[in-house]
């Protein structure tokens, strides 16, 4: 007897990672995953379904969600057969860079309202039906800047705080219901979306700010951003194959770091636990010494390092 598959919403599917996931799930050769792709417009929904290919309409169907509205999570859950989820990946957000003085409440609310109430949203809709049936799995789209704080990316790296703690402390509840909690960590990740962000931020205006915060935004921050996306940056295919794998883990883990390069960086923060030698040495290398920051991504670069974490043995 054939194994049913198991079903998958994931949000955030019109481009980039969460269209690449939704694409190698639903063409997964043993055909283990029924996958609903949805997005906020559907009026985006054409590069996915291009990509999807002969997927489309048996192993992935594509639906409306927005997860900043109840009204819309619950009408797309209803339309899935049986209304129950196998595996949520929470997967939309957006970004925001620049000076805190130059951002208004409104828009770092907008921020949390989709990274991390809109997660929390599908996760309540969802968890029900997985602790009814004594399983499921949740997959979060995190960051390494759920991790470690980086300079002028302040609220968007505190949404994704507030991510980990969220889902880490609500991890240790659901291992009674045998449910799992992922947290995929990746560091930066080459889309069309991060190009437009910084493209975008070297524009704008940031009313308020000083005029020496805003020259260290424009001259020093986004030149070496832009530099760190060369240097390190994985493709969201990488990105989607680690997450495929976390999916299909026998015992999925509580975190995964996605980009092997990115290690060095997220060490400073490990060797010093008072966070003293990261913040020191994050301000040194952008503000002081960025010629040797230049090089030091130069060498991450290097062909040589591997650029992906290769999975422990489950």
């Amino acid at each position: 007897m054939a194994t049913p598959r198991r079903t998958v919403l994931i949000s955030g599917c019109s481009s980039g990672l969460g269209l690449e996931l939704a694409v190698q799930l639903a063409r997964d050769p043993k055909q283990r995953y029924q996958v609903v792709a949805t997005m906020r417009d559907l009026g985006k929904k054409e590069a996915l379904e291009a990509a999807a290919g002969d997927a489309l309409g048996k192993t992935l169907t594509v639906a409306q969600l927005d997860v900043c509205d109840d009204a819309s999570v619950a009408q797309c859950l209803s339309h899935i057969q049986g209304g129950d989820v196998d595996v949520l990946v929470n997967n939309a957000g957006v970004g925001l860079v620049g000076p805190l003085e130059g951002v208004s409440i409104a828009t770092m609310q907008s921020v949390f309202d989709t990274n991390f109430f809109g997660a929390v949203r599908l996760v309540k809709a969802v968890l029900p039906g997985m602790k009814r049936r004594r399983r499921g799995h949740i997959v979060v789209v995190s960051s390494v800047m759920g991790l470690q704080g980086v300079v002028f990316n302040d609220v968007y790296a505190a949404s994704k705080f507030a991510l980990e703690g969220f889902f880490e402390s609500l991890a240790i509840q659901l291992l009674q219901f045998s449910i799992s909690i992922s947290l995929v960590e990746p560091g930066p990740v080459a889309t069309d979306f991060e190009a437009k962000l910084l493209a975008q931020a070297s524009t704008a205006e940031f009313p308020g700010t000083d005029p020496d915060t805003l020259g260290y935004f424009r001259d020093l921050y986004l030149p070496a951003s832009s530099q760190l996306f060369r240097s390190v940056g994985q493709s969201p295919g990488d990105v989607a194959r680690a997450i495929v794998k976390v999916i299909g883990a026998a015992r999925p883990p509580l975190r995964r770091q996605t980009n092997a390069r990115y290690a060095p960086l997220m060490a400073l923060k490990a060797l010093d636990p008072s966070g003293r030698l990261y913040v020191r040495t994050a301000h040194r290398l952008l503000f002081r010494w960025p010629g040797l920051l230049r090089f030091s991504l130069r060498c991450l670069a290097c062909s040589c390092l591997p650029s992906r974490v290769r999975p422990r043995p489950e």
